[in-house]
């Protein structure tokens, strides 16, 4: 059965304040349940394509549709439940770890939602390899490797369908980086959620039929599946 569009980019165009123009018409199609590695040189707009599909900007032209519905019809915080947009630079507050995981139940727009106990914590916490880690310590004392792990999970307590990584494993050793790109594999292979990952560094598939997109220029430049042919975009 042939996996439907998620998201999909339409003829997008976008200008920064200054009137430059990154993407001129841009479009391409992302289906559900699949691993998408984004590819393209610093300025290429990897980091702005994130922006767009969790309306922290808006494009200056064409339309973006989530699950067949334009995006501009979502309220944001309820689009950004369904798509989690972990950015490069983990942030955490001055509080204990417990409180960082639990944070985003305190949104107004989410408080309709039961926030997890120390059990399911605990669960997250093992699960990324986070055992040491103790839930009442201040999460500003952790490490980079482990706020990132704990950015992650905080994300995932809100059922998204949708992951984005934006260079999630550019201040990691390679131990953390393993440990992310395995989490991000495994969300994908078994609970089925979209995962696309900007990255500069290499990508071990560890198994995973992974789908890369190089932007630049504007535009999507080629779009290939591993272990299949190469093909042009829109050919």
């Amino acid at each position: 059965m042939q996996k439907q569009n998620i998201i999909k980019f339409d003829n997008v165009t976008f200008s920064y304040s200054s009137g430059e123009t990154l993407f001129k018409s841009l479009s391409m199609g992302l289906n559900g349940g699949s691993f998408y590695l984004l590819k393209g040189y610093s300025g290429s707009g990897k980091s702005t394509l994130f922006r767009l599909m969790t309306r922290l900007e808006e494009p200056g032209g064409g339309e973006i549709f989530f699950k067949e519905k334009p995006l501009s019809s979502y309220h944001p915080p309820a689009l950004r439940r369904s798509i989690l947009y972990i950015q490069q630079t983990p942030l955490a507050i001055d509080a204990p770890v417990r409180d960082n995981l639990i944070f985003p139940f305190s949104f107004k727009n989410n408080r309709h939602l039961a926030p997890p106990g120390d059990k399911k914590l605990l669960m997250f916490l093992n699960d990324f390899s986070l055992t040491g880690v103790n839930l009442d310590a201040n999460a500003k004392n952790l490490s980079v490797g482990q706020l990132q792990r704990i950015c992650f999970i905080r994300g995932l307590l809100l059922s998204p369908e949708i992951i984005l990584l934006d260079e999630p494993t550019s201040a990691l050793d390679d131990k953390s980086c393993r440990l992310v790109e395995e989490m991000a594999v495994r969300l994908c292979m078994e609970q089925g959620l979209t995962v696309i990952m900007a990255s500069h560094k290499g990508f071990e598939s560890k198994g995973i039929k992974h789908t890369v997109i190089k932007i630049g220029d504007g535009r999507v430049k080629e779009i290939f599946n591993t272990g299949n042919d190469l093909k042009k975009a829109g050919g």
